[in-house]
């Protein structure tokens, strides 16, 4: 897999692009081939493309971030993959506030049938 492997001091993040086995966790030193490094803050980045079409080549498959740093910089052709989470979608409450006055009316008629048929067998 080729992804970000965070470098660099707190608060000023930079990024090495590596190829790690899939189960290997980046922050792992037993990284596979050294591809280049990212810096987000001054959007500088060093590559060797030629050496990630070979890898994409034999399979190994980019991050979701990565792939689309590769896409934007013309590297590898392709759309660009959504990498956010899916947001999700609150409930409004107006649906809810419009449904209990319909009931409303329908609980005051149910109490009155149910009234006639208790005072029916008590006489």
């Amino acid at each position: 897999m080729i992804r970000f492997q965070r470098i660099g001091r707190t608060n000023d993040a930079a990024f090495r692009i590596a190829v790690l086995e899939k189960e290997r966790a980046a922050q792992s030193n037993r990284i596979v081939a050294k591809l280049g490094s990212y810096n987000p803050r001054t959007k500088a980045l060093q590559l060797d493309a030629e050496a990630v079409k070979g890898w994409i080549a034999k399979g190994a498959q980019p991050t979701g971030t990565v792939h689309n740093l590769l896409v934007s910089k013309g590297i590898i052709e392709g759309k660009k993959v959504n990498v956010l989470p899916k947001k999700t979608v609150a409930k409004k409450e107006e649906p809810v506030a419009e449904a209990a006055p319909a009931a409303a009316p329908a609980a005051e008629a149910a109490p009155e049938p149910e009234a006639a048929p208790a005072e029916t067998p008590a006489a």
